[in-house]
């Protein structure tokens, strides 16, 4: 019985300063007073745990605020370099790598092409070379490191930290974390992009202020990340969010996942440039094959993008046409959820003056109520960087409380 209440007291002890760390986070600069107030701990409990995170450099002092009548307080605050994160990004090309701080601010970046026709050996190689040269490079900060993060295309088991399928990789059962910590000796957290997007939407975008929220993640391919009452919803096989292959045309184009007509056949960014090449074949004129200087194969989004800023026609038109297969995706997810929130990321959401009102128009007329008709669907505040910032915040989640104090 003694151990099991020793146990006890020292989860509570831990929960009790995790909860402390996050509402000093969350609340920028606060008095303990102002966090006992919060958190319903007492104000001893509170000034314990204090004096231990001012040890420990994990928060500090700052000017003292306003007075109410006495003595003003003393603010504390997180000290935001005092650790710092490693997040990664794995992408269907390219694995994108950055240091940093606690308040998830992207401090030193780097990008590396992942190789082709890669066995789970080699992907694993390549990763832990990447890793030991970018840990070589941001020098001394090395020994602030207090984690790793990933966020990985595909599905993934986060609590095993095995990457379950990369189908850009073709590859399956990847033991990322359990490789990555032997070889580096660092904690390891590892899940889906999209869900790793709406993790950092929430901490630190523009999911803060709502509780239940959809990001989808518009790139190569399409996927979803969910959270319901503040907490990430994987599903019972780590397969929720996976929007991108339910199927919206039963004669629609054949997918990678070799289904008919998945939503990412018809809205992603690969479904954007075939859309275009398309049109193209049929004889429209565009600005693309100027831009191409007769290679198709260079068409890409970007390009697109670049020339429906420019003016024309066809880039714009197949931008707009593509934004309603997002609006159709959208308006189920919507009927099915019911989120307070939308927020799309991905390469396809730096089009968004092109498909942002498209797809409140789909949304608004094929929407059931008054209310879902005028859901908040916006555009990721994270940009590109939303995945790396999501890897980042795995890590942060676990030190910090993931509970959210008013």
């Amino acid at each position: 019985m003694a151990s099991q209440l020793t146990g006890s007291f020292q989860l509570m002890k831990s929960l009790n300063r995790s909860l402390v760390l996050n509402t000093i986070r969350i609340h920028e600069s606060i008095s303990r007073s102002e966090i006992a107030k919060k958190t319903k701990l007492t104000p001893p409990t509170v000034t314990n745990i204090v004096n231990e995170l001012l040890k420990e450099s994990l928060v500090v002092e700052k000017e003292p605020g306003v007075s109410s009548g006495g003595r003003k307080p003393i603010l504390l605050t997180i000290n935001s370099g005092s650790r710092c994160v490693i997040g990664i990004d794995v992408g269907v090309k390219k694995i994108r790598c950055a240091l940093s701080d606690l308040n998830g601010r992207l401090i030193i970046k780097k990008l590396e092409t992942i190789p082709t026709q890669l066995t789970k050996a080699l992907f694993l190689t390549c990763l832990k070379n990447i890793l030991t040269d970018f840990l070589q490079e941001i020098g001394a900060m090395r020994e602030k490191v207090i984690g790793i993060g990933i966020a990985m295309h595909g599905i993934v088991d986060s609590e095993a930290g095995i990457s379950l399928f990369a189908p850009s990789l073709m590859l399956e059962n990847i033991p990322v974390k359990a490789e990555l910590e032997a070889a580096f000796g660092l904690p390891v957290r590892i899940e889906n992009d999209a869900k790793a997007l709406a993790i950092g939407e929430k901490w630190f975008g523009n999911g803060k202020e709502v509780n239940d929220l959809i990001t989808i993640n518009i790139g190569e391919g399409i996927g979803a990340g969910v959270i319901l009452n503040n907490r990430l919803y994987h599903g019972q096989d780590s397969l929720a969010g996976e929007i991108g292959h339910t199927i919206i045309d039963l004669d629609g184009p054949r997918c990678s996942c070799g289904n008919f007509g998945c939503f990412q056949t018809l809205a992603s960014g690969q479904a954007l440039r075939e859309r275009a090449l398309k049109e193209i074949s049929l004889g429209q004129k565009t600005m693309l094959l100027e831009k191409a200087a007769g290679d198709l194969e260079t068409i890409d989004g970007q390009m697109i993008y670049d020339c429906a800023l420019a003016g024309d026609a066809l880039s714009i038109q197949v931008l707009h046409q593509t934004a309603r297969y997002i609006g159709v995706g959208i308006v189920n997810m919507i009927h099915f959820l019911n989120p307070s929130l939308v927020i799309i990321g991905g390469g396809v959401s730096k089009a968004k003056e092109f498909i942002l009102e498209p797809i409140r128009e789909v949304v608004e007329r094929k929407a059931l109520t008054q209310k879902a008709k005028q859901s908040d669907v916006i555009i990721s505040a994270l940009g590109e960087e939303g995945s790396l910032i999501g890897a980042v915040t795995l890590v942060l989640a676990e030190l910090f409380a993931t509970d959210y104090p008013d």
